[in-house]
């Protein structure tokens, strides 16, 4: 089991103790174990207990804020002999960026941060999705994490002429691929959608509370279509349909049109589910001819993808 270690300051306890409840499947799987200083009892040595945990641990998870920056002992004591375990190879150093800061300069700047592209928690439209796709990147970091890394240590702490039989002894390394059904394609799709959804809803009300010059209008036409549309001083500068749908010999898709419209013949764009024998994804057709930096979008990277199609008009 990989020990994973919280580095964070105690202004960010909400953010750890949500991560912890994203991480529950991991620990219930017997991959990880979890540890942080709350977890330190009565009569017990602060700082001893906090470094023997720093120093065991596999995998060191920096929760990144202003607060974390700010704090000398987060910064100057972990994380600073985190980067130092990190670089020699002993340990994992994930930054999770929780809020927006100036953290690229730090020693872990150079390091690949979660969620996706380093974007802070506190700016998902929903901060589950954020929590899901890190959760996702501590399972992958886990998976890579060769035996040896892990079993050397403890076997040079009690050395012993002989190995005994343990069956718990495994590797991490046990992702395998399999295919999913028509069912859980169906079941993101529907999913995907309500979040595209929401995202647009949100992102509409944000939009007209910026700008005393937009009004937004957002309806649900039914559970499977919505409309989009923002007035620049009463005048209607863009607009949008997305809805779930398809045909009876393809699977299901979220198609976006450039129109009000309750006809499904004529779209501008259309995503569909795909995935990579380990997790779904979302992938769009292209016919937009937006840039992306992948073809195999998560669902807040899906609904911004539309928003880019919609909000562009504006911003010419």
């Amino acid at each position: 089991m990989v020990e994973l270690f919280f580095s964070y300051c105690h202004k960010d306890e909400d953010y750890r103790n949500e991560m912890e409840v994203h991480l529950s499947l991991l620990k219930r799987q017997g991959v990880i174990s979890t540890w942080h200083d709350r977890r330190i009892v009565v009569g017990s040595e602060i700082d001893a207990d906090i470094n023997t945990h720093l120093e065991s641990a596999n995998v060191i998870v920096l929760l990144v804020s202003p607060y974390f920056l700010a704090s000398d002992y987060c910064y100057e004591k972990e994380m600073a002999r985190a980067m130092e375990r990190h670089n020699t190879g002993e340990a994992v150093v994930i930054p999770a960026i929780l809020h927006p800061c100036d953290w690229h300069g730090a020693p872990f700047g150079k390091l690949l941060a979660t969620p996706t592209d380093g974007k802070p928690i506190s700016m998902y439209a929903n901060q589950h999705e954020a929590f899901a796709i890190i959760s996702k990147h501590i399972r992958e970091a886990v998976e890579s994490i060769s035996v040896s890394h892990i079993s050397i240590p403890q076997l040079q702490a009690k050395p012993s002429l002989s190995v005994p039989h343990d069956n718990s002894v495994r590797s991490s390394n046990l992702r395998v691929k399999h295919p999913f059904s028509d069912h859980e394609k169906d079941e993101f799709i529907d999913a995907s959608f309500e979040y595209v959804a929401r995202y647009f809803e949100g992102s509409l009300r944000e939009l007209e509370s910026r700008y005393s010059h937009l009004q937004a209008k957002f309806r649900h036409v039914d559970n499977n279509r919505f409309t989009a549309s923002l007035y620049s001083n009463g005048e209607r500068s863009a607009q949008c349909t997305l809805w779930l749908g398809g045909h009876s010999f393809q699977s299901k898709g979220i198609y976006y049109s450039n129109t009000e419209t309750s006809s499904d013949n004529s779209y501008n764009e259309q995503m569909s589910v795909g995935d990579d024998g380990y997790s779904l994804h979302l992938k769009p057709l292209g016919m937009s001819f937006i840039q992306t930096n992948s073809n195999e979008l998560s669902q807040e990277g899906a609904a911004e993808y539309f928003w880019t199609i919609f909000i562009q008009h504006l911003q010419r």
